[in-house]
């Protein structure tokens, strides 16, 4: 636990993903207890206590909102499955602008996109990476309204087929350029980039164009189990330089608060007010971000 008066980096935020199995009250409370001023939110574990009772538990916990998990999933060819997917994404813009209005000062109205993989039996890679630019252009004028940025995550590429079509960083400025800086940007997180020999240029380029939505951090292990999903690990376990890339992302100009999202199996049976300690003590370690400025809404 962290020791009384022991200061946390300002500028961190714990994503519900690392602490998986707590309820939404449980990881405000944990996540505030520890000294952590931000926590990155998840659409599950809010729907469970419905949009209303979320934006009062998230208004009374003292966290911002550093984003929220997700949306996307809009590969699949026009039809009826199309335009239901292109709905919750409607409704995940809405849940964005009320829970980062109702987080405490410098919340982040930013909805994390997941494309998603190819559809079932398909083979076209191009044309499920066309239909993610079609569908960014169908939603960005609802998130524009709501004042919502869409951040594109693009997907280690080991995930192409079954999460997420969008797999490097530039793929993913790419899609975001035709639209304003405000609706669309992009996510910035090591697990996914750090094999990319074009990664620090990329960062540059998405600093450029004030398209970092978010940073979030974790690290790269092997072997990788059998569920890639849950290759995630904590801060210095595993192979990825958190030195070069949060230097990138803090000379391309993000302020913004740093998440750290973690699927791994082991953490999340682990009790999670520990989990939460051994982040924090882990991202003072291997995070060297500055401190934050002012906050503003």
């Amino acid at each position: 636990m962290n020791a009384p008066g022991r200061a946390v980096p300002s500028r961190l935020s714990i994503n519900q993903a690392t602490i998986k199995y707590t309820s939404l009250a449980d990881a405000l409370r944990i996540t505030a207890d520890a000294g952590v001023e931000a926590i990155g939110l998840w659409r599950e574990p809010v729907a469970e206590v419905g949009l209303a009772e979320a934006e009062r538990m998230v208004g009374g916990s003292g966290l911002r909102v550093s984003s929220l998990c997700r949306g996307g999933f809009f590969t699949v060819p026009e039809g009826p499955d199309r335009r239901a997917a292109l709905d919750e994404n409607r409704r995940a813009i809405e849940e964005t602008a009320a829970l980062a209005a109702a987080g405490a000062p410098g919340s982040a109205p930013v909805l994390v996109l997941v494309a998603g993989g190819l559809p079932a039996g398909s083979t076209d890679l191009v044309g499920a990476r066309a239909r993610v630019a079609d569908a960014l252009a169908e939603l960005e004028s609802d998130a524009r309204a709501a004042g919502v940025t869409l951040a594109i995550e693009p997907l280690h590429p080991m995930y192409a087929a079954d999460r997420a079509v969008v797999s490097t960083l530039g793929q993913a400025l790419d899609l975001a350029e035709p639209f304003p800086t405000a609706s669309v940007g992009v996510v910035v997180d090591t697990f996914h980039v750090w094999w990319d020999p074009q990664a620090l240029d990329q960062i540059a380029r998405a600093g450029a164009a004030g398209r970092i939505a978010s940073y979030q951090v974790c690290d790269f292990l092997t072997p990788i189990p059998a569920d890639a999903l849950l290759a995630r690990g904590m801060m210095g376990d595993g192979h990825v330089d958190f030195a070069s890339l949060t230097a990138a992302v803090d000379a391309a100009g993000y302020a913004g608060d740093v998440e750290v999202e973690i699927f791994n199996a082991e953490i999340w049976a682990a009790d999670p007010v520990k989990v939460v300690d051994r982040t924090v003590r882990a991202f003072e370690r291997s995070i060297p971000v500055r401190d934050a400025p002012a906050r503003s809404r």
